[in-house]
């Protein structure tokens, strides 16, 4: 092994002469992380998707249905957030790597310290105040806050990622247990606001080709539940409130298995370089060639997927016909997915990562097709979304599982520039973020032209050939677009086992040195 004869050829190196190959052991030993670490480190990627899943699929139609917010304003909300959402992330990653190290460790004081703020302000977005004229205020500033505060979160949470273990092995190991829980967390997202607001669906308009007598078979449609008892807003109200509030619980009880089951790691005994400016960053990340590949990859292929995930409940509810059986199926795709991230780990543990991108983005791409081309059948619905899940599986993983590599790379390459790791990954989540606000605004754009009908039992064609280019062409072609500029994606199986290698060798004698010089400090 690389790893121990590095350690023996630095222990005969050094002035006190320790047994060969001993450090090599000790130092797998005290990298190797238990099951219970890598679960307790998995359960604190929850919140960040919980509560992303249910502000993405449920919060347009709670402001515009509960709250009542005049459309234009509803957008103002969205829109707003969104853009500060991102602006937020590579601020953060800038405050956390200038964070000085505690007892507790560089990240997870952070992790502690915004729980609390965070889970009030998510409670008070579902949460409709007494007053009418300044609502619109109300719900922006506990978004942005709410934003903010997660980000707080989410940003020193994936960096931590390089700080629980030194090992490549560990780090995707524990990144695989994450996504996985990151996936159910958006299952369980899902699941907690669709089933306890599922109930308390805003009924629909119809619209002027709709006939009169078809309404007198969708009861669900006219907001009566299976009682025939009318839905009032107020019920509705209090079903969110009940929602948000189970989440609240849900997100502290993970932060607190996080923050008492996962121990930081100390940085290298070296002195971290100095903090730079917003823009030194950009140039210093953006600068490292495979970094920029990769951000690139996953820019195109998270926003076909974001097209796909954002339009698929419209697309099912006004294309298909499913307006009762969204949710179900997005059960289903969620599910399909968690069960899928063992078989992505496997299978870029075996094929490599690079393989593991092309086949899940094109694994998803006959699914889209499928889904377009054929006609309304649920059956074939659930077969196409619990397939299409496997896909969506690889999309959660991989770019997690890969940019430890691009980290590791600019270390061995710019051995003298250390304690950036944060802003690798809060400009990747920055990225990310872009991309979502992206697909938002192209889809409310296209769907504005097209004519969409707000809350229409039915649309027009227009709607529904673009809700079609939405979930299938436009998705396609992005990740198309992706798979071409991950071709050129330099780190390969060798140049990661490389850096591996040669990263554990600077660490083994790093720590060889420190060790020697305490030594010898207690000789004297």
């Amino acid at each position: 092994m690389a790893k121990g004869e590095g350690g023996e050829q630095y222990s005969n190196a050094s002035l006190l002469n320790k047994p060969a190959g001993s450090d090599g052991r000790k130092h797998e030993h005290r990298n190797r992380l238990s099951v219970c670490n890598k679960i307790c480190y998995a359960i604190g990627g929850a919140p960040y998707q919980i509560t992303g899943c249910a502000l993405g699929f449920f919060l347009q139609i709670y402001l515009l249905d509960v709250a009542q917010l005049d459309p234009f304003y509803a957008s103002i909300v969205l829109f707003v957030g969104r853009a500060w959402d991102a602006i937020t992330d590579p601020t953060i990653g800038f405050l956390v790597s200038r964070s000085p190290w505690t007892r507790f460790g560089r990240m997870l004081p952070w992790i502690l310290f915004s729980t609390p703020l965070a889970v009030l302000s998510y409670f008070l977005i579902w949460y409709v105040p007494p007053f009418e004229n300044t609502k619109v205020i109300w719900y922006l500033f506990f978004y942005c806050l709410f934003q903010t505060l997660q980000t707080c979160f989410h940003v020193p949470y994936s960096a931590l990622t390089m700080f629980i273990s030194s090992e490549q092995k560990e780090r995707d190991s524990a990144t695989a247990y994450r996504m996985t829980v990151e996936v159910l967390g958006t299952l369980l997202g899902t699941a907690i606001q669709g089933q306890i607001v599922g109930m308390a669906n805003a009924p629909c308009l119809p619209g002027p080709g709709d006939i009169v007598a078809d309404l007198s078979n969708s009861s669900m449609s006219l907001g009566l539940n299976e009682s025939g008892h009318v839905i009032s807003l107020e019920h509705t109200r209090v079903a969110y409130m009940i929602a948000s509030g189970v989440i609240c619980l849900t997100y502290i009880l993970c932060a607190v298995i996080l923050f008492f089951g996962v121990r930081e790691k100390k940085e290298s005994c070296r002195l971290r370089s100095e903090p730079m400016s917003f823009f030194q960053g950009i140039r210093l990340v953006m600068g490292h060639g495979p970094y920029a590949k990769l951000v690139m990859v996953f820019l195109f292929t998270s926003l076909g997927f974001m097209l796909l995930e954002g339009n698929f409940a419209l697309f099912c509810s006004s294309t298909l016909g499913f307006r009762n059986d969204f949710q179900n199926i997005l059960l289903v795709i969620m599910l399909s997915a968690t069960l899928a991230i063992p078989f992505w780990q496997w299978f870029l543990t075996r094929f490599g990562k690079k393989t593991a991108v092309y086949a899940g983005s094109l694994s998803v791409v006959p699914f889209m097709v499928l889904v377009v081309c054929m006609k309304s059948n649920l059956a074939v619905t659930y077969f196409v979304s619990f397939f299409s899940g496997v896909g969506v599986a690889s999309a959660f993983l991989l770019p997690w599982s890969m940019l430890p590599d691009v980290v590791d790379d600019f270390q061995v390459q710019n051995p003298e520039s250390t304690g950036h790791e944060a802003l690798f990954y809060s400009f990747y989540v920055f990225f990310t973020k872009f991309a979502s606000g992206v697909s938002l605004g192209i889809s409310t754009l296209s769907l504005d032209f097209a004519g969409y009908i707000s809350r229409g039992c039915t649309q027009p064609s227009e709607v529904d050939l673009t809700l079609k280019l939405l979930v299938s062409a436009a998705p396609i072609a992005l990740i198309l677009i992706g798979l071409c500029i991950l071709y050129s994606y330099p780190i390969n199986e060798e140049r990661r086992q490389g850096n591996r290698k040669l990263l554990q060798e600077q660490r083994d004698n790093e720590a060889d040195s420190e060790t020697d010089s305490t030594e010898l400090a207690n000789i004297v």
